[in-house]
């Protein structure tokens, strides 16, 4: 009997070709790999919390359907930001039409643009700032180092942003990744807001930059989860396309090949939502197989690439996952 929601019978009886159909066959291959019991990697890149991916990917973290995520920085910290300062974002629905003018009038503002939706720079990376500033400084005081997304489940547990809540908490899939102490890896995390805020405190000499655990130590701590983790295979799921896919994916080669750990085994189920045109030398939007060749999917591994806009299509996926 198909248990299956309204949205998922949608999909199933429409999106019957190319880009759409695609989004079906990698859908039911995640549901597959979740059934035999193996672990999924999602990679968030882009601007996903800002486009509110929480509403539904926290469902997805709170039912066990993602095990660890990958993300940016920007990713890691705008979720949160959504959650303390949502009636303060702008949209700007013409977005496209702006002159540089009107560009410059926004940042006068504190407004900073992420295509149709402004961040308010006040109410969201200095109402944080005020408080991530401290845990840094308490953790050095003790002697102790985290890593960038420990730091903000640590914030986020502590209460010291309840007063400030502007959405439904279940809305925020940083809080459900907290709640679990989801493993997150944030390769890049420096060149995010908070990222550069923490940079410059080091610049001050308030804050030591040996505090922050290291992208070195991210990848071996995701080369000792992804040991521990692969005896019924780990699925990479890809939202995007730049560092937040490129940094974990990399682990199996570096297990196989650098610390000559030949059982390693290869991912094993790739999707990969993207809008970037295959091009010379381009990660983002090189085909699947060229994988192959790095050593990181196997001849067999299931592999799908929706080429589409991931603001539709992971909901989509996400929603016939949890059986909507």
């Amino acid at each position: 009997m198909n248990t299956k929601g309204e949205i998922s019978k949608f999909i199933e009886k429409y999106y019957l070709h190319f880009n759409a159909a695609a989004l079906v066959d990698a859908a039911k291959a995640y549901e597959d790999q979740l059934n035999i019991g193996s672990k999924m990697l999602v990679s968030l890149a882009g601007a996903m919390s800002t486009a509110e991916l929480g509403k539904i990917f926290a469902e997805m973290i709170r039912q066990d359907k993602v095990h660890i995520i990958s993300c940016t920085g920007a990713n890691l910290e705008e979720d949160i930001m959504n959650l303390v300062a949502h009636s303060h974002y702008e949209r700007v629905p013409n977005y496209r039409d702006l002159t540089p003018k009107q560009e410059w009038n926004l940042l006068e503002r504190g407004l900073n643009r992420v295509t149709d939706t402004c961040i308010p720079e006040e109410e969201a990376f200095r109402r944080l700032q005020e408080h991530i500033f401290k845990i840094w400084k308490d953790a050095e005081d003790a002697g102790e180092r985290y890593f960038p997304h420990e730091f903000m489940y640590k914030m986020l547990l502590s209460g010291v942003l309840e007063d400030y809540y502007e959405i439904d908490l279940k809305d925020s899939w940083m809080y459900a990744a907290a709640e679990k102490n989801l493993p997150i890896v944030v390769p890049g995390w420096e060149d995010s807001t908070m990222g550069n805020i923490f940079a410059s405190y080091v610049l001050k000499g308030e804050l030591k930059a040996s505090a922050m655990k290291s992208g070195i130590e991210y990848m071996t701590f995701l080369a000792d989860w992804y040991t521990d983790n692969s005896k019924n295979g780990i699925g990479f799921f890809q939202i995007g396309g730049g560092i937040a896919g490129d940094f974990p994916i990399c682990v199996v080669p570096m297990l196989y090949q650098d610390m000559e750990r030949t059982d390693t085994p290869f991912w094993s189920y790739f999707c990969q939502i993207s809008d970037s045109t295959t091009s010379y030398g381009s990660y983002s939007g090189a085909v699947p197989n060229e994988k192959i060749t790095w050593g990181k999917l196997d001849i067999d591994t299931p592999k799908f690439i929706i080429e589409s806009d991931a603001t539709i299509v992971a909901p989509l996926i996400f929603a016939y996952l949890l059986d909507m």
